[in-house]
C-alpha cells in the first residue's frame, strides 16, 4: 500500500472528498487483495472491499495515528472479511472468458493458465482453513506482516497468532499429500 500523508488522512477524515479519493486510490488494491485472500472469491472480495471503504469513510475520524494507517486498514479489512467468510461460506468460479479474455494469444493463455493453476492451488489450500487461520496465513505469508503486526491488525494476542499459524501450517502439510494437483 502506498504511503498516505498524515494531512491527507486528516482532510479525508474531515469530509474532503478529494483527499478520501487519494486514500482510496492508495489503498484499494491492498484492501481487495487482503479481502480476496480471506474470502477466497473475487465477487465476495469486491463486496468486502466496498464495505470496508464505507467503514473507513465513516470511521476515519476515529483514527488516532497510534498505529500505522496500514495496520488500521488491515484490522478493518481482515475482521470484516473473516466475518463475511463465516456468514457466506460458498465458492464461485470465474468463467473462462472472463479469466482469459477473448482472442488471447496462445502463449499468453498458457502462461495465464499456469499462473491461474498456482493461484487456484493456493486458493484451494487456503479454502481448507477456517477464516481466522486463513487471515493469519494471508497476513503473514502473503502480505509479509510480523507476528506483532498481525496481532495488532486482528486485535488478538500474539500467542493466538502463533497458535493459529502453527495449526494452519500443520493442516496445510497434512493436505499436501491428499490434493489431486491435476484437478486443481
Amino acid at each position: 500500500m502506498e504511503d498516505i500523508a498524515k494531512d491527507t488522512l486528516v482532510k479525508a477524515s474531515q469530509g474532503d472528498t478529494q483527499a478520501f479519493e487519494e486514500v482510496y486510490k492508495a489503498s484499494s488494491s491492498f484492501v481487495y487483495n487482503v479481502a480476496f485472500r480471506v474470502v477466497n472469491n473475487r465477487e465476495d472480495a469486491s463486496e468486502v472491499a466496498q464495505e470496508v471503504f464505507m467503514i473507513i469513510y465513516h470511521k476515519l475520524k476515529t483514527f488516532r495515528f497510534e498505529s500505522s494507517f496500514k495496520t488500521w486498514v488491515y484490522r478493518i479489512t481482515a475482521n470484516y472479511a473473516i466475518n463475511y467468510a463465516k456468514k457466506n461460506s460458498r465458492s464461485k468460479t470465474v468463467p473462462f472468458e472472463e479469466a482469459y479474455g477473448e482472442g488471447a494469444v496462445e502463449s499468453e493463455v498458457h502462461a495465464k493458465m499456469d499462473q491461474d493453476h498456482r493461484g487456484q492451488l493456493v486458493e484451494k489450500l487456503l479454502g481448507e482453513l477456517n477464516p481466522d487461520q486463513r487471515a493469519c496465513v494471508v497476513l503473514r505469508d502473503i502480505q509479509g506482516l510480523s507476528y506483532e503486526e498481525i496481532a495488532q491488525a486482528l486485535n488478538i494476542n500474539i500467542n493466538t497468532v502463533r497458535s493459529r499459524l502453527k495449526r494452519s501450517r500443520e493442516r496445510l502439510l497434512s493436505l499436501r499429500g491428499s490434493i489431486d494437483y491435476e484437478k486443481v
